[in-house]
């Protein structure tokens, strides 16, 4: 949870003008790096200000999976039924299906992301309840189409699974040729690794979404951004192409946590799985030859009919 809280705080902030830098008033915050947000936020907020909108988190994370998952079994079922392939769907389809189901599943969950950035992006003193939060966006000039701020960038980075599995495979196929099973920290390195090259290559837009999602920033004059393209050419304005990679730190760490543990348990799912048919396979073997061996022994035993 913090190092979502971090990453949003960094990909939020704006580099202050020269006027907001001397002007003491300001109760603009400016993190320099990753600690300097985490002992800053921890000195003002306490440990609990680490985990604002978790509640939010969870409610996010709980819906978007079960939606995703539902959606991708209706997209899977469907394209089974009317593709005319012959056998199991090959990983390019599966990405697809897997692309086309979490586009779906944004358009439902996405008004969760939307209160929770703006949850995490408040101070302490303007910080409000999942319910008041999603007022106020209501309340915004936007209406109730605010809830769906970032929903073009949400659904261009549903490409990132399945540049992250892409990735995965790619590089399995480099650096352990030939390896079917992986060990646990090679599938943890291998999981990381892809999603750190996955990361690198959406930040951009992840950073532009959250900036879609949050209060505009003061140079805004409370205007909000009307498209993630605005929000990109105003970071590069005011701040340099750099910034599009701000907040990247956390971000990796948190994909790396994840993903580096999802494929970890993937790899070791995989194999239990196959040893598990490995021992059912040995197990009917046992019995049918069991079966035999009585069959025989019973013609061997077989009364003699005397006429």
């Amino acid at each position: 949870m913090a190092p979502s809280l971090i990453k949003t705080k960094l990909q939020v902030q704006v580099k202050p003008t020269d006027a907001e830098k001397t002007d003491e008033k300001s109760d603009e915050v400016h993190y320099k790096g990753t600690w300097d947000a985490v002992s800053k936020i921890a000195s003002a907020e306490g440990i609990a200000g680490l985990y604002a909108g978790m509640g939010g988190s969870l409610l996010g994370v709980a819906s978007t999976n079960f939606a995703y998952f539902y959606w991708y079994s209706i997209v899977r079922t469907v394209y089974l039924k009317y593709a005319k392939a012959a056998g199991q769907p090959s990983t390019v389809v599966e990405l697809s299906l897997g692309a086309a189901a979490g586009a779906l599943a944004q358009l439902f969950t996405i008004p969760v992301a939307v209160i929770t950035t703006r949850q995490q992006t408040q101070s302490k003193g303007e910080r409000k309840g999942f319910i008041d939060t999603a007022r106020e966006v209501v309340e915004g000039e936007d209406g109730v189409s605010g809830l769906w701020r970032g929903l073009k960038a949400s659904l261009v980075l549903v490409i990132n699974p399945s540049i992250t599995y892409g990735a995965y495979e790619r590089l399995k196929d480099v650096l352990f040729p030939g390896k079917k099973n992986l060990s646990p920290m090679e599938a943890f390195a291998l999981g990381a690794m892809s999603k750190a090259l996955a990361t690198i290559v959406t930040q951009p837009l992840i950073v532009a979404k959250v900036g879609l999602q949050s209060k505009p920033p003061p140079a805004r004059q409370g205007k909000p951004f009307k498209s993630f393209i605005e929000v990109m050419q105003f970071i590069i304005a005011n701040e340099g192409p750099r910034s599009l990679f701000k907040g990247i730190g956390p971000q990796i760490l948190k994909g790396l946590l994840v993903q580096g543990i999802r494929m970890m348990t993937k790899e070791r799912v995989e194999l239990l799985f196959v040893l598990f048919v490995r021992y059912l396979q040995v197990m009917r073997s046992r019995r049918l030859g069991k079966a035999g061996d009585l069959a025989a022994a019973a013609k061997l035993v077989a009364p003699v009919t005397v006429k």
